[in-house]
């Protein structure tokens, strides 16, 4: 009797448990769907039989998804298997995401936290330089940059998280701003405490979780302009695919094989979701605390 109840105990604290994160965060539900699918592409595909994003196959072109067996999702204009494709284009463009977004939150985050401490002068010569680059369009400087540097996938991470890191910047100064005239800072300035000491041990711990849920914004962001600038044939270039390239090269056969142009769409549609109802459900989370 004792072992029923508290196997009844158990599953009634589950079930409540689910509900209430579902009730709670229904965006955080909808994003762990969309990027577990993404992760089984990019981390699953791989290790199945047949995978190959790059052997070339004219005799199997053009295949339409599940018709072959040896090509599931089908093949492009060259018979190149395109779930296999689909996996490395999105591993790529995850790559170069989440390291424009180091990339721009180290920056932001330094510059911000420097700002909004020292104030003055350097504070406002340093908003200035974000004013500058806020005004001009983030993927019209991309162009401009790639043209005069060229296009690997190494430089296009550090170009698109040297052009975004104003965001961060700006959250990191207010939040900073914000703190610094609070009596948990004066107390520790007071007793002589460095600024160094004020701003590592005090005011980033403060402005890290505003962070965290921008960057998971940024993923999205950083996504569709490198998507854009591949399909435009300035980002990453061939033969390595990616995810603008492949809706690039497939829109020429939208109509005998719309599939070359719906699933490299959907997968970002899933990535930039899937991170965007983590942002949301993050930010909701913590205003509610």
């Amino acid at each position: 009797m004792t072992q029923a109840t508290t196997r009844l105990r158990t599953r009634t604290q589950a079930r409540s448990l689910t509900a209430g994160l579902v009730g709670a965060a229904p965006s955080l539900v909808v994003a762990t769907v969309m990027l577990v699918i993404v992760a089984l592409v990019v981390l699953v595909v791989p290790f199945l039989p047949g995978f190959n994003p790059y052997t070339q196959d004219l005799a199997s072109a053009q295949q339409t998804p599940f018709t072959s067996g040896a090509h599931l999702l089908g093949t492009d204009a060259l018979g190149r298997d395109l779930l296999s494709r689909l996996s490395v284009a999105t591993r790529t463009s995850l790559v170069v995401a989440f390291g424009a977004v180091l990339i721009s939150m180290v920056l932001g985050l330094a510059i911000g936290l420097v700002a909004g401490w020292r104030r003055g002068r350097l504070d406002a010569f340093l908003m200035g330089v974000a004013d500058v680059q806020l005004s001009i369009p983030v993927v019209l400087l991309l162009i401009v940059l790639v043209a005069a540097l060229g296009s690997s996938t190494t430089l296009l991470v550090v170009m698109l998280g040297l052009t975004n890191w104003v965001g961060y910047g700006r959250v990191s100064r207010s939040i900073a701003v914000s703190l610094r005239e609070r009596e948990f800072v004066t107390a520790v300035t007071a007793a002589g405490g460095s600024g160094w000491w004020v701003v590592s041990r005090h005011l980033l711990p403060n402005v890290l979780p505003q962070i965290a849920i921008l960057a998971a914004f940024e993923v999205g962001t950083v996504i569709t302009i490198e998507s854009s600038l591949s399909f435009i044939g300035l980002g990453i270039q061939p033969p390595t695919p990616s995810l603008g390239g492949l809706i690039a090269d497939g829109q020429n056969y939208l109509q005998t094989n719309p599939a070359l142009v719906v699933l490299p769409a959907l997968m970002i549609l899933m990535v930039i979701g899937g991170v965007q109802f983590v942002s949301q459900g993050l930010s909701a989370r913590r205003s509610r605390r």
